[in-house]
């Protein structure tokens, strides 16, 4: 792992409450050990949560003053979470934003979302930034990423990144980072973890079985990017599936049968031109399926594309 000094300053990107913990409890403290800097920022408060909530406050029915409750309940753990790993809560950010809906946000109002997460980067000024990577496969993480690197393209001189994975992803050829840690350090870790306690009622071994991973970073690439979709649905899908695209700030949706796609030769597709601000950033394109469903994990996800 690169060296990590005095002068780092950490900035991690926590769409739930307990993504800091599972992926970066070590190496906060790491940083922290140091003497460099920590800043965690939570997107959501994790809310959209139903089946601890209803197991731990025997109700059936979750409706909007209950998850507001339930909001509060989850942000008091994160802080406490934090508190065992050595950071203040004027160490900590919180945005507040939908659980399960910041791949909306893009659709709708990515400027105001990218703008308010600018805000954040300029007073952190990290040099350092722990974030989901863009096939994470909770749809939080992966718009979580898609956000975080339009406002950081903002920047005149780019921080290095790091992504983490959570709930799995494409597999990787590039080496990854590893933190590793001593006893004490991964005894914190888990005292971090037992603060979420209502993430641990329905789900305790698979948490910790999380915990217990050595954490691993890939550092940012955006080498080889393809121009075209990897996405080639078959006909009866493409009536119940959408794509989002972002770049530069700017966010749309189309349903896959109106989306502006040039065919290409060898049965590929591609956005076509126009229908984005033109410029040199990055490209962010997100096929899902829009037909209700159980499962919350993406199957396609998001890739990036060469402009």
């Amino acid at each position: 792992m690169e060296t990590l000094l005095a002068r780092t300053r950490l900035l991690v990107v926590a769409p739930h409450p307990d993504d800091e913990t599972l992926a970066t409890g070590i190496l906060i403290q790491r940083v922290l050990a140091a003497g460099g800097a920590v800043h965690v920022l939570l997107l959501t408060d994790g809310d959209n949560n139903p089946w601890p909530q209803r197991r731990l406050e025997r109700r059936l029915w979750v409706g909007r003053r209950a998850r507001a409750h339930w909001a509060l309940r989850r942000r008091g753990e994160f802080m406490g979470a934090l508190d065992e790993l050595g950071v203040p809560a004027s160490d900590i950010t919180a945005m507040g934003w939908p659980d399960q809906g910041l791949t909306g946000l893009i659709a709708i109002d990515a400027a105001a979302r990218v703008e308010a997460l600018d805000a954040v980067v300029a007073r952190v000024r990290p040099t350092l930034v722990a974030m989901p990577a863009l096939d994470d496969r909770h749809p939080d993480h992966g718009a979580a990423h898609v956000l975080m690197r339009l406002a950081l393209e903002r920047r005149a001189e780019l921080p290095a990144i790091w992504l983490y994975r959570v709930h799995g992803g494409t597999r990787r050829v590039r080496p990854s980072l590893a933190c590793v840690a001593d006893a004490p350090t991964w005894a914190r870790k888990r005292s971090a973890l037992a603060r979420h306690a209502s993430q641990l009622v329905l789900s305790r071994r698979r948490m910790e079985r999380l915990a217990a991973r050595t954490e691993r970073f890939e550092v940012l690439s955006t080498e080889s990017l393809p121009r075209e979709l990897p996405w080639l649905p078959s006909w009866p899908l493409r009536t119940c599936l959408r794509l989002t695209a972002a770049t530069a700030g700017a966010g749309i949706a189309w349903r896959w049968m109106r989306a502006p796609l040039q065919r290409l030769p060898g049965a590929t597709f591609r956005l076509a031109e126009g229908v984005l601000p033109a410029g040199e950033g990055a490209l962010f394109v997100k096929l899902e399926l829009t037909l209700p469903s159980v499962w919350i994990y993406d199957h396609w996800g998001w890739c990036e594309l060469r402009r």
